[in-house]
């Protein structure tokens, strides 16, 4: 009997349980557990990679990453479709200048409300620095230009299918706490997700991530499916079918006020995983529309929820 894919995310789980160190976030005070050094493999012929032991928020993911490759480095578009993953982001910069007296006091329900009705403040106060998507089509070099290393890796594939160098990098130094320039030009946080290696392997579009700090629980659902839904849309836009998705981690931790959650996961049998349904019409990457990604015959167990521990900063 074949085992099931999910299985091995939650084997990941039972491991950082079993031999995980303790460790204490330096900006929240949160302890967590941790290993480093581990790796996820998704034949994405085997359906797509959403996990069914809890339920996972399909739209955000998709919204989320159709945000990454639009390039911006505000959350308007996010907020304006009712995702709020990274809500927390740019209140916590507007909560350091609170406390500094320098802006007038708002609660977090209060900053959010005035950000949907207040454009020019959303202007101000959504933009969380060159992060994901401005590294990664455009990357600011010290000549001036921006590199759009996506659509470079696009290109390239179609052109020289063999060649082994299709890296898209969102680990750029000068943006990055003390070693930017300033603190306003720094990123909100230092990315999670710093690489992706695509290759083409048996005629096949093959991905690999590399992640240097992983929440297990909430948030590595999330970079799986986004991910795999990006070799996919990457697969489709080239012309090849797609192939393996590799998850490789450093550090991959459980935050202690999320174990009781885990357990409850580990006690949950995986159901089939879904089918990913892409537009087969779109054949550029920028003209990827919300309604041209959809999931058929997701069966999930119910969500389980738990609290986000928003990390980094200087």
């Amino acid at each position: 009997m074949s085992i099931h894919p999910e299985q091995q995310y939650l084997n990941l789980m039972q491991d950082i349980l079993d031999n995980g160190v303790w460790k204490e976030s330096h900006s929240t005070g949160v302890k967590l557990k941790s290993v480093f050094g581990r790796q996820l493999h998704w034949d994405l012929s085997q359906g797509f990679p959403l996990l069914t032991t809890k339920k996972v928020f399909f739209k955000g993911i998709v919204h989320e990453l159709l945000w990454f490759l639009s390039g911006s480095s505000n959350i308007r578009y996010l907020v304006e479709n009712n995702v709020h993953i990274w809500d927390e982001y740019p209140y916590k910069n507007y909560k350091q200048q609170m406390e500094q007296g320098k802006v007038p006091e708002l609660n977090f329900e209060e900053f959010m409300e005035k950000m949907k009705q207040d454009s020019r403040f959303m202007d101000e106060w959504g933009d969380i620095g060159p992060v994901y998507g401005v590294q990664w089509r455009k990357w600011p070099t010290g000549d001036g230009r921006q590199i759009d290393q996506l659509q470079w890796v696009i290109d390239k594939i179609k052109e020289y299918p063999q060649k082994k160098h299709f890296c898209v990098s969102a680990w750029n130094a000068a943006y990055i706490y003390e070693m930017a320039k300033s603190r306003e030009e720094s990123m909100a946080i230092a990315p999670c997700h710093t690489l992706f290696h695509i290759v083409l392997h048996d005629g096949k579009l093959c991905l690999q991530l590399y992640q240097r700090s992983a929440d297990l629980f909430l948030g590595v659902p999330f970079n799986i499916a986004s991910y795999a839904l990006l070799t996919q849309m990457l697969a489709q836009v080239t012309g090849y079918p797609p192939g393996e998705f590799v998850h490789t981690f450093g550090d991959v931790h459980i935050y202690e006020n999320h174990f009781d959650q885990i357990k409850e996961q580990l006690t949950r049998k995986p159901n089939p995983l879904p089918k990913l349904i892409l537009n087969p019409k779109v054949k550029r990457i920028d003209d990827f529309k919300f309604e041209d990604i959809k999931v058929e015959d997701y069966n999930p167990h119910p969500p389980i929820k738990a609290k986000l521990t928003a990390v980094g900063g200087f």
